[in-house]
């Protein structure tokens, strides 16, 4: 009987994180239609917000119009707000509403909010969530804090404080949106390409909203007592530092052989960091070899961490997986790691991650190949960047035919809500009465 209200109040969880995210998004893109939204106090198409109502909700940063030259004042903090609420999460931000109007929580909200943010579980979900907001606080506003000198000093005291806020809050929520429009549109932050500075508060910034909520609690907690960690952290901090180590080593070997060694490291640097679902880009992707695109493509649908701003795949499901690979060469029963086993479902579950992502990305780019008639590596671009939630792009967003920005949408809501959510939000689990016989077969 347990098991069953678990499995409903799971069910129950994931409908209820799907709707909410379906409602922030309609509403930020009949907001962004009003006149008062753009520049010129004309109505948007609805095609045209709810693009970019998806994109800011589901923190990917993917543009068919220029942020800083196409939105109003106004525009721009209805997206901001968006990101705020998706890279949070919905069911944080309707948990701190619930909060402050002195509102009891219940303990349904509380699953909720435990299948929301991957928590391990119920107990200690509203100090939990206090946590959350507390760091989304101070991270965000020391990171504008650091950016409003330079933004003070290309765009004046006042407008520096706008800039400087907005790209503090899009590079920790992992959203890639920009307001480098003002200067050349869809730009990104090309023209910060060699600052230093700049972009190292920004990567600072993309790697803390990456790492997790999750994570930063128990290093705050264990502090520098590495063998006290959740297994979950160690394998989120291993395999962080590797897949923005060795990307980075690939692109500075591999590409801007142009450029002098100080911008060499810092566009290796910078690239492999904002891949991973942040969306900046400080070097002209288009100039970029294949191989590198692919790289590229490969890191955006790994994503972030579990329980972060940002989306894909997941680190902790790639580590999974190479673990699980290394068990069998290695013909050992369990998966382990860190003196631990990592239990079969878990391995099972990130197995039908990978093959929903891959299957996803591989179809809806052909698909987009074959509608627009743009290359295939330029399509797979857009469909991993839109499933990762990581906002990059070769430059055909804002050519893609209105089939096409469809596809891009659903992406961008399966990236972020995730794959797995929606298919359970649709089906209920069925309890397993009896078994069939078992029989092996040949693989590999």
């Amino acid at each position: 009987m347990l098991k069953n209200k678990t499995t409903k109040r799971n069910h129950n969880s994931f409908r209820v994180i799907t709707i909410r995210f379906f409602f922030l998004i309609l509403t930020g893109a009949l907001i962004l239609m009003l006149p008062i939204s753009s520049r010129d106090h004309t109505v948007t198409p609805f095609t045209d917000t709810l693009f970019t109502a998806v994109s800011a909700s589901c923190v990917t940063g993917l543009v068919v119009r220029d942020t800083a030259t196409h939105w109003s004042f106004f525009g721009q903090a209805v997206i901001l707000t968006l990101i705020q609420i998706g890279g949070m999460g919905v069911i944080t931000f309707g948990m701190m509403l619930t909060r402050l109007s002195g509102k009891k929580i219940g303990l349904g909200f509380r699953g909720t909010m435990q299948d929301s943010i991957s928590a391990p579980q119920v107990g200690g979900i509203i100090n939990l969530t206090k946590f959350i907001l507390r760091m989304t606080a101070i991270i965000e506003l020391s990171g504008a804090v650091l950016l409003y000198p330079v933004f003070c000093r290309d765009f004046g005291p006042v407008k520096g404080i706008w800039y400087a806020l907005f790209h503090s809050v899009s590079a920790f929520c992992n959203a890639g949106f920009d307001l480098m429009g003002v200067r050349e549109p869809f730009s990104s932050l090309t023209s910060y390409g060699d600052n230093i500075y700049v972009s190292t508060v920004l990567m600072l910034l993309i790697i803390t909203g990456g790492i997790g909520f999750l994570t930063w609690d128990d290093v705050i907690h264990h502090r520098h007592h590495f063998n006290k960690y959740r297994l979950q952290t160690k394998i989120v901090l291993v395999t962080t530092a590797l897949l923005i180590m060795l990307p980075a080593v690939f692109f500075f070997f591999a590409e801007y052989a142009g450029d002098s060694p100080k911008e060499r490291i810092l566009h290796s640097f910078f690239q492999s960091v904002t891949a991973r679902t942040a969306g900046f880009n400080t070097a002209d992707l288009s100039k970029m070899s294949e191989s590198g695109s692919i790289l590229m493509t490969v890191l955006m649908l790994i994503g972030g961490c579990s329980g972060s701003t940002a989306g894909g795949m997941k680190t902790s499901t790639v580590a999974v997986l190479f673990l699980a690979a290394i068990s069998v060469y290695r013909r050992r029963n369990d998966v382990e790691c860190f003196n631990r086993r990592i239990p079969a479902d878990i391995v099972r579950t990130a197995g039908a991650i990978l093959f929903m992502y891959i299957t996803l990305f591989l179809s809806t780019g052909i698909a987009i190949c074959l509608i627009d008639s743009f290359p295939l590596v330029s399509s797979l671009f857009e469909t991993g960047s839109a499933l990762g939630t990581a906002g990059l792009t070769l430059g055909i967003t804002t050519s893609l035919s209105l089939p096409s920005r469809l596809i891009l949408i659903v992406l961008m809501f399966a990236g972020r809500v995730g794959a797995l959510t929606l298919i359970y939000a649709t089906f209920a689990s069925n309890n397993e009465l009896s078994k069939f016989p078992q029989e092996k077969i040949t693989v590999g």
